[in-house]
């Protein structure tokens, strides 16, 4: 990303040195820079491409295959940018891949869907976990949480299925549009305010 070294900037050297001018200096810079967020996300998202981990399929065709599946179940647009963004922490977060999706997702999703997001490792580990020395059933901690048949169908619908070299794929391009979309009104967070004032 290049800077243009003749855009406003703040003046001061130390937070506590800050001004309002100082701080709407960058609240305007971070306005543009949010814009281009899906970008970013959608390149770190390609990283997955040709990285098959010992599976049949690549990381990039199962993350794209389970949204292809939520999309094909009717899902709404955000649950199928979960599905997308699922296992994008896979390259920087591969001990705790589900909470670089979550984190990511958390200001523009429900709480049900980053529930889902944040807990699918877990939920996805009764379909392996007893096969690499791991308890099936670790799930089972959260057996009545409102979030837990949601999360439990995700896993067993669109993500433990979506390794299939042969299933209809759809690319990368068809979910653009609606990452975009979602990314570009957020639901929650704590600068939501500050957006609006920008």
């Amino acid at each position: 990303m290049s800077h243009d070294a003749s855009e406003p900037r703040a003046q001061f050297r130390a937070m506590t040195e800050g001004t309002r001018d100082d701080w709407a200096i960058i609240a305007t810079s971070a306005k543009a820079f949010n814009t281009t967020l899906p970008d970013r996300v959608l390149a770190h998202l390609r990283l997955l491409d040709g990285d098959f981990g010992g599976y049949q399929v690549d990381r990039l065709t199962h993350s794209l295959q389970t949204a292809t599946f939520a999309h094909q179940g009717g899902m709404d647009e955000e649950y199928v940018a979960c599905a997308l963004l699922h296992d994008i922490g896979d390259t920087l977060g591969s001990m705790n891949h589900a909470d670089i999706g979550a984190a990511i997702l958390k200001p523009f999703v429900s709480e049900k869907n980053h529930w889902m997001l944040e807990h699918h490792g877990i939920f996805q580990g009764y379909y392996f976990f007893h096969f690499v020395g791991l308890d099936r059933d670790l799930r089972e901690q959260f057996r009545g949480h409102p979030h837990f048949g949601h999360t439990a169908e995700f896993c067993e619908k669109f993500d433990q299925c979506a390794f299939d070299p042969e299933a209809e794929t759809m690319p990368l391009e068809a979910f653009e549009p609606m990452l975009r979309r979602l990314m570009a009104k957020p639901k929650r967070s704590i600068y939501l305010k500050a957006m609006e004032n920008a």
